[in-house]
């Protein structure tokens, strides 16, 4: 596996930006290439530390991308393939999560490392019938805040982010999730509170 990992790392990082954007396409739509962005993100902002929003915005780009063309697969026929690997109580809270969270159903799981199935979330978003404008602008949001996080740590700390990053992503993920789950809630509260007062 670390064998596979070297070729991949050395193919995506001798195209630079391109490579990053191609590697994140693929992983975000049909193939799996899981943590290959965040470790390959870090190695390119080492290599070259000026560049590292560069680096952020392609692999967040190439994400993108990625991930609408696998919305879209589920946006025209994702509910028989998601119905056969689900129970119908499973599928139906899935779907009745995105017509009630919309943006913050995209947002949560994009954020968070491997092995959450992001994937699956990005089909139901399709099958939901997510706006594609909302879709790609939460999709953009937590992997920028991923991408651009670890970009940024490898621009102040080298070789030290790299091993922070490995050991703690799924933590930082888990606290970014619950911070941005928490501030919406609280978003929502103080709106339905301030609706509720007389004029």
């Amino acid at each position: 596996m670390k064998g596979i990992f070297e070729a991949i790392e050395s193919f995506a990082l001798g195209l630079g930006g391109p490579g990053l954007a191609l590697l994140a396409f693929l992983d975000s739509s049909f193939l799996s290439f899981p943590e290959a962005n965040d470790l390959l993100i870090v190695a390119a902002v080492i290599a070259h530390p000026d560049a590292w929003w560069y680096y952020a915005l392609m692999t967040m780009a190439g994400s993108i991308a990625g991930c609408y063309a696998l919305y879209l697969v589920g946006r025209r026929g994702g509910e028989a393939f998601l119905r056969k690997r689900f129970s119908a109580g499973a599928f139906d809270r899935g779907l009745a999560m995105y017509q009630r969270w919309g943006l913050l159903a995209v947002i949560v799981p994009s954020l968070l490392p491997p092995p959450t199935p992001f994937k699956i979330f990005v089909l139901l978003a399709g099958v939901a019938k997510v706006r594609p404008a909302t879709f790609v602008a939460a999709v953009a949001i937590g992997r920028g805040l991923r991408y651009g996080g670890e970009a940024w740590l490898a621009y102040k700390y080298g070789e030290q982010a790299k091993t922070f990053i490995t050991e703690n992503a799924p933590v930082v993920g888990l606290v970014l999730a619950t911070l941005l789950v928490a501030g919406t809630l609280a978003f929502i509260v103080w709106r339905r509170r301030r609706r509720q007062q007389p004029a």
